[in-house]
Order: structure tokens, then sequence, then C-alpha cells
């Protein structure tokens, strides 16, 4: 591959991993709630966390040492298409005698071999920029964003794509297009650079798993950040997993079935994402102007008021303010406290498990916070919701918010600022 090429086809590259996950993540609630899985949501979006846990460092250990990344990116992508078109496939067929069993089993391999996806394409965006000699750190922030932007494209498809006359986000065909897409990167991952891989060199299990990482649960404040990083990434899929659902069951009332924010609520949630795209931007100043404690504080908080909001509003108006309101603060909630908490990794923790020590993090948030965060959030959901005579979205989200003013508050006072701590 051409250096001079390099970072379009990098940026490509990273469109379409999002846009797989961008496909389904925000509407597959809103389509299991419709073929009455609603009380099953939560093991979906479980699911995610309970693989993020083990596959991301097999999957590594694989491209380390036997398989070139690129390649394995390429495996990952064809397994995890496959299996999602054959979840699409299925639940067509079926329509509405959709079994929980069959769909799960189906989505759970997919995701599995999609979620280390994730992070092997960093790797070879990495690589193939310093291939090209370029620096990655200045390099690819610029190209990853392309990655929101897919996911957002993705999200905004299947809100507005009508097949048969029935909007994606409320059909299986979200399955089929995320697999679809998954099958064209296959193909496309093969295009990338040779990424190499170290067959001669000896490891230890213990390092190629990242486990010494671990041992900075000994130093206090570090135990007490990675502690609140699983309790905060209990919050992480609550709204993927439920928000959607959420402004559909609006459209039982007559009155409020026709409003924009029932009928194109994936459109309305992607506000989210582009958010997410903007806070980026702001991060640099508010790091610089309050410092990490305060940065994450901001972000916990954020969450209080992203749950809040959608507990208060309405599908009309003025309600839908407080909804788009919502998805805006979203950007905050997400990332000031996933890149602060990374800065704050980078910045404390030895060089030699640094790399462990970021996967230390991304193991407490996205696998062990997100699991048991989904299925708590699952739990509140059946009480207020599935199994209630009379179903009360509005008091789900305010335990929610309750939940995430309990963390902050409890942040606020047992973690201490590193800055002031260097200072002393």
């Amino acid at each position: 591959m051409k250096n001079s090429n390099i970072t379009s086809r990098l940026i490509l590259l990273n469109f379409l991993e999002f846009a797989v996950w961008g496909a389904y993540l925000t509407s597959l609630g809103r389509y299991l709630g419709q073929i009455g899985m609603g009380p099953q949501i939560k093991w979906f979006f479980a699911m995610q966390g309970i693989v993020s846990i083990f596959m991301p460092a097999l999957m590594g250990i694989v491209a380390d040492r036997h398989i070139q990344a690129q390649k394995v990116v390429s495996l990952c992508h064809g397994l995890a298409g496959v299996f999602m078109l054959g979840a699409g496939i299925y639940c067509l067929q079926a329509g509405s005698a959709v079994q929980f069993a069959p769909l799960f089993v189906l989505y759970s391999l997919s995701v599995a071999f999609f979620m280390p996806t994730i992070a092997l394409v960093n790797s070879v965006a990495y690589f193939a920029l310093e291939n090209a000699g370029k620096d990655p750190v200045k390099d690819f922030p610029p190209i990853r964003v392309f990655g929101t932007v897919g996911f957002i494209c993705s999200m905004l498809l299947t809100n507005f794509l009508k097949i048969g006359g029935t909007a994606m986000q409320d059909s299986s065909t979200q399955l089929l297009s995320s697999g679809i897409l998954s099958l064209i990167l296959c193909a496309y991952a093969l295009t990338m650079p040779a990424c190499p891989t170290k067959k001669g060199e000896s490891q230890s299990i213990s390092d190629s798993l990242g486990l010494k990482a671990f041992a900075l649960f000994k130093d206090g404040q570090f135990a007490i950040f990675f502690i609140f990083s699983m309790l905060l990434g209990a919050s992480l899929q609550i709204t993927n997993g439920y928000a959607n659902t959420f402004l559909g069951s609006f459209g039982e009332n007559p009155a409020l079935a026709n409003t924009f924010a029932v009928k194109n609520s994936n459109a309305l949630i992607s506000i989210s994402q582009i958010s997410e795209t903007l806070c980026i931007l702001l991060i640099p100043f508010f790091m610089k102007k309050f410092g990490i404690k305060k940065v994450m504080l901001i972000a916990m908080f954020a969450w209080v008021f992203r749950f809040g909001l959608f507990g208060l509003g309405q599908p009309d108006m003025p309600g839908v303010l407080l909804f788009i309101l919502s998805c805006i603060v979203y950007g905050v909630a997400f990332d000031f406290f996933n890149i602060s908490g990374s800065l704050y990794v980078n910045e404390n923790a030895p060089k030699e498990v640094r790399n462990s020590a970021q996967g230390l993090f991304m193991l407490m948030t996205n696998g062990l916070g997100a699991t048991f965060g989904t299925l708590a959030a699952g739990k509140v959901v059946e009480a207020c919701v599935y199994n209630n005579a009379q179903p009360n979205w509005s008091n789900a989200w305010y335990i929610f918010a309750a939940y995430a003013l309990a963390v902050g508050v409890a942040f606020m006072i047992l973690f201490k600022d590193p800055q002031k701590n260097k200072a002393q």
C-alpha cells in the first residue's frame, strides 16, 4: 500500500468497523421489545460485556503470536458477519414466532467475534501509520472520528430505510445490514499492510493476558479508580439497551404515536453520537482548566442528567427538548470519563505495565461494569415496566439517575486529585 493514501484507507477501515455496530446497537432493544422479548433485552446487551472480558485478550494473543493482525480482523469479521446474517435470516423466517434460544446463540457468537476487532483495528491502524512514517498519537484521532461518523450513518440508515413498508429499526433487517457490512470489512481488512507477529518471542501467559496490571490494585488510589471505573461502566449500556424501547413505548398512545421521537427514535438517539464526536474536541480545554478528577466528576454527574432527563421527557413539545438535551449530555458523560480515565492510567501507571493497565481499564468498564450494570438495569426495568400492572419507565430512569449520583458523590469523597498529590 502506498504511503500517500494510507490515511484515506484507514478512514474507510474505521468507518466500516463502527458502521457494523451502529446498524443494531441502539435499535435492537426496540425490535426485541416488539417481538415479546423485552425482559430478555438485558441478556443481549450483557453478552457484549461478557465476551469483552476474555475474547479481546484471546484474539490479541493470536494476532501477536500466530496470525497477522489484519488477517485476524478479517477472520473475526467473517465469522461475526456469518452469524449475524444467520440471526437475521432466522428472524425473517420465524416472523412473529422468534424464539429466544436460537436468536441469542447466533447473536452471541457474532458479538464474540466482533468485540475483539475494535482493539485489533486500532492495532492495524497504529502499525500502518508508523510504517508510513506518521505519528499515531497525532494522526490517529482524526481517523478514529470517522468511526463515530460510520456509527451515526449506520444508525440513520437503520432509522430511515424501510423494507417492505417496515423501518429497519422495527425489524430484524438491521441484523442483516450489520452482517453484510461485516462481510465487506472481512474482505477489506485483507488490503491493509501486513502486521508483524512475534512467533519467536517467548512470553508468559500472565504477560499475554495483561495480568501483571492487577498489581496496581495494591495502590489505594488506583484501586479506587478501577473500582469506580467498574461502577460507572455499569451505566454504559443502559441507554443502548433501553432508550429506543422506551421511546417506542409511547407509540401505544395514539396522541404520541406519530411524533418524530417515536417514529424516528434511532435518528433522535444519534444526536448522542454526534455529541460524542464534538465533545472529544472539548477535552483538552477541560483537562487543562479543571484537571483529571474534576473532568471525571463532570462525566459522572452528566450520567445523572442523561438518565434523569429521559425520565422527565415526553415525545411531543416541549418534552422532546429534554430528550434532545439528554442526548447532548451523553457526549460529556461518555467521552469525559473514558478519555480522561485513559489519560489517568497513561500518566500514573508504570511504563512496563502501561498497555496492560489500559486493557484493565477497558475490562473494568466495558467488561465487568457493563455486564453487571446491564443485568441490574434489566431487573429494574422488569420491576418498573414488564412486571408492573402500570408500567412506569420514568421510575426506572430515576433509579438509574440516583445510582449515578451516588457513584459520583462517593468518587468525589474517596478519590484524590493526582495533580494535587504530585504538588505536595
